[in-house]
């Protein structure tokens, strides 16, 4: 389980983060909504390690991961995919290659064992081996670079899987098609998921549980049904837009 505890961030002298509390419920979906720019992706880079908090705690499995040494988080992040919202894919690896690294990096496999987990993580992403394992990231559609990223996402088969605007500058049907492997993967590995984004439609789709990170806290967190019902005035203008212009700050 991943828990999150007065989790506070600065940049500069603007503090994105408040005092975030969050427990991600395990073999779920979470989604957390929030504006352009609100902190959304400060939250995921501190759970993988890419960031460090000012203040507060991240606790994975019962570990509070803010002590780790290097080594440390080598096997934390052992348990954690993460795709990028731009799939950050290798561009002088083919994708072959690209989604083999994690197995070359991180484990002893055979050739042939390497063989066969990458044409089994491309497979589940709804892609053909044989059709796609030689070409280049400037060669794939947005969609198939966004299904070759996820392929190495779990090819490591994680225990957390952390979504950064998975459906971002995706066509509508494309959009469909990534949420739909979203939820298919998570049945298929049992993932623990936490999903960021601003894509309501897409992301209730993929959704178990959704969390509105207002001002630098989570100022809602519930089941999705629940969710959509709720009476906060932020999360509704958040869901329905507002006649009155945009979703204003509470010091503003």
């Amino acid at each position: 389980m991943i828990q999150i505890r007065g989790l506070r961030k600065k940049f500069g002298t603007k503090e994105v983060l408040k005092g975030v509390n969050l427990d991600i419920v395990e073999g779920k979906t979470t989604v957390i909504f929030g504006l352009s720019g609100g902190g959304k992706s400060t939250i995921i880079k501190h759970i993988s390690g890419l960031l460090k908090a000012d203040e507060g705690e991240i606790i994975i499995d019962g570990i509070p991961v803010s002590s780790l040494d290097a080594h440390g988080w080598v096997e934390v992040r052992k348990k954690i995919g993460f795709l990028f919202q731009s799939g950050a894919l290798f561009d002088s690896m083919n994708v072959f290659d690209n989604v083999a690294f994690p197995l070359r990096e991180h484990t002893k496999m055979t050739p042939d064992e390497i063989e066969a987990h990458v044409e089994e993580a491309l497979r589940m992403v709804a892609l053909v081996p044989s059709e796609v394992r030689n070409r280049f990231p400037d060669e794939l559609s947005g969609g198939m670079r966004k299904r070759v990223g996820l392929a190495r996402t779990i090819i490591m088969k994680p225990k957390y899987i952390l979504y950064d605007e998975p459906t971002s500058g995706l066509d509508p049907v494309t959009s469909d098609q990534i949420t739909q492997l979203i939820r298919k993967l998570q049945r298929e590995i049992e993932a623990t998921s936490l999903l960021i984004s601003h894509d309501i439609k897409e992301s209730f789709k993929a959704a178990d549980y959704v969390a509105m990170l207002f001002d630098g806290e989570i100022i809602e967190y519930l089941p999705k049904e629940a969710f959509m019902k709720s009476s906060h005035p932020v999360v509704r203008q958040f869901l329905e837009g507002s006649s009155q212009g945009p979703i204003r700050l509470r010091d503003e």
